[in-house]
């Protein structure tokens, strides 16, 4: 789930409070009957939960900014955010109240920055998640996991190494992802401690989708075993999160259409890989969306249409032409070869064949063809998935 505590942005990365669900979603005791319903079904539950920054309206913050007006450096909240008396470079600072004091907000003024050398500020964080683990959810996704100390790489997979370690002593299984929006350089040193968003296989560049396009499966390949080998040198149960697009991004059918079959191949790649593969929602019916010249995120998160009486609104913000957005679930139900169905069938082989989660990863090429992918081998067993990114039959030795 994205966030979903009390915010007053639409997308909620700006949270009021951790321990109150925002009343558009629902009520606490909601969260827990979907958890518990959830786990009946075999689903578990993860929360988006955004560590690095608040909202200006959080309790702690006005708690802070009043501190600071009393230049009162007793209080227990004077440095529970990150502050300074003038602007650093490469970073944002913000004109705190009617003090000669600047408080960080990177991603905005109205979303300060954690100060995370304060160790009221980390017990504070590891009583939030604690609060949710007790209450059944099974993990988290952490946004802008590199922000906890901006541009200090080595400092925030310390920090990580210890939040992780924290929540492992309250949940030894608690699953994780981290979004580290950068190269695999940058993102790979973070996998010590948690999974991350393998961004180099996203978007229109990544590999998931220059692949599609008539690209080799095999050099895919041998990225994710490359890839692989390096983060489970640093823990053994590291896995790959791929992803094709994201809440941040342009919409996947903007760029694998379709019509010309590069949806459903770029499913292909996507959902049968090794480890922990996302689906952006509406990415199963194709749904359309783009920041274009009105340049906001709202255009990349519109509505999925079902098809049974849709009450569900834009966000605010949205102007996208809502007749281009490849219909609603409702359309595609009854078409057997449709990308909802699909996405269907490539679970529904994905879970028979658990070795493509979990086996022991070996890339596939073969000269001389767009054919390629894996073998994969789990308790014995071995499965092999190859790939033809062309038009046409390949037969293979």
């Amino acid at each position: 789930l994205s966030p979903i505590f009390t915010s007053p942005t639409y997308h909620k990365y700006d949270c009021n409070d951790y321990y109150e669900i925002d009343p558009k979603f629902g009520t606490m005791e909601d969260l827990k009957e979907l958890v518990e319903l959830c786990h009946q079904r075999g689903v578990q539950i993860i929360l988006d939960l955004v560590v690095n920054h608040t909202s200006t309206r959080h309790v702690w913050f006005q708690k802070f900014l009043t501190a600071h007006q009393n230049y009162d450096d007793s209080d227990p909240y004077y440095d529970f955010y990150t502050w300074g008396t003038g602007s650093q470079p490469g970073r944002s600072f913000h004109k705190l109240g009617n003090t000669s004091h600047f408080y960080e907000g990177n991603f905005s003024n109205e979303m300060p920055e954690l100060n995370y050398d304060n160790p009221n500020v980390r017990q504070a964080m590891v009583d939030v998640a604690k609060f949710y683990l007790d209450l059944g959810v099974d993990g988290f996704r952490f946004d802008a996991a590199k922000y906890i100390y901006y541009g200090e790489a080595e400092r925030n997979t310390d920090f990580w190494d210890w939040y992780m370690g924290e929540l492992r002593s309250i949940k030894p299984d608690v699953y994780s992802v981290a979004e580290v929006w950068d190269g695999d350089g940058v993102t790979i040193p973070y996998n010590s401690s948690t999974n991350c968003f393998n961004f180099t296989m996203s978007q229109v560049g990544g590999q998931i989708a220059q692949t599609a396009a008539n690209g080799d499966p095999g050099v895919m390949a041998r990225y994710i075993e490359s890839y692989l080998q390096q983060i489970r040198a640093l823990r053994p149960d590291a896995m790959l999160c791929s992803f094709i697009a994201n809440h941040d991004m342009d919409r996947t059918a903007g760029f694998l259409p379709i019509s010309n079959g590069r949806a459903f191949v770029g499913a292909n790649l996507n959902i049968l890989t090794p480890g922990s593969p996302f689906i952006y929602y509406g990415e199963e019916i194709g749904l359309r969306g783009s920041r274009g010249g009105a340049n906001t995120d709202a255009n990349r998160r519109l509505a999925m249409l079902w098809g049974d009486g849709d009450t569900v609104k834009d966000p605010i913000g949205a102007d996208y032409d809502s007749a281009g957005r490849n219909g609603t679930v409702a359309d595609q139900l009854p078409n057997g070869k449709s990308l909802y169905n699909h996405y269907k069938k490539l679970i529904a082989i994905r879970q028979a064949n658990p070795e493509i989660a979990y086996g022991e990863f070996t890339a596939l090429s073969f000269s001389g063809s767009r054919a390629g992918g894996f073998v994969s081998t789990y308790e014995g067993k071995s499965v092999a998935v190859i790939h033809n990114t062309t038009t046409k039959e390949v037969t293979l030795d």
